[in-house]
């Protein structure tokens, strides 16, 4: 987040498995297709074979790294792909779906920040979204899970992301927004 914030919470995404079998899924189908083409043409074709290789090489590549239990990114393997599907004889739009995955990958992964300052809340995803003090209940920090209870009869609950940072006060968090709560005339 590029303005200062009283407070930011980073709350925890644990759709990533999900993401990265998806994600693996999409470069496995990309190679089957450049390989197809290549056993289909019926003769070496270069770009096919180093487009097969790159591909593989991804694949292997964060295969060993999640296996390693390291976080992995597929966002360049997919860029790749996207790029290298725009050379295949029929479909290339599929290019296209490509490139936004390798984007959305990065987005999906990102970790959920929301900030909280004296005349807003700013919830940091892919569109940015703002909201007054006045749009809210009741904000409340508990136990490693933040509820935020929207006058709109929406609740949003998320587990917040494990930080051993000694300054990040429950109590002082929630005193802060119950102040912030009260002088916007709730």
């Amino acid at each position: 987040m590029s303005m200062p914030y009283n407070y930011v919470v980073i709350l925890k995404r644990n759709n990533e498995k999900y993401i990265d079998r998806i994600s693996m899924l999409l470069c496995v189908l990309a190679l089957v297709a450049f390989i197809y083409v290549q056993v289909s043409s019926g003769r070496i074709n270069y770009f096919f074979t180093t487009a097969s290789l790159l591909v593989l090489t991804g694949i292997i590549a964060n295969g060993v790294e999640s296996a390693r239990g390291k976080r992995v990114r597929y966002k360049n393997w997919l860029l790749i792909a996207g790029i290298l599907w725009i050379g295949m004889p029929w479909l290339q739009w599929i290019s296209a779906f490509y490139l936004l995955s390798a984007f959305l990958e990065y987005q999906a992964k990102y970790p959920l920040e929301i900030g909280f300052k004296d005349d807003q809340v700013l919830i940091n995803t892919l569109f940015k979204r703002k909201f007054r003090w006045s749009e809210f209940n009741n904000i409340i920090l508990k136990d490693g899970l933040l509820t935020l209870d929207f006058k709109s009869n929406r609740l949003l609950q998320k587990e917040v992301l494990d930080d051993d940072d000694p300054d990040a006060d429950e109590d002082e968090f929630n005193a802060y927004c119950r102040e912030k709560l009260a002088n916007s005339g709730n």
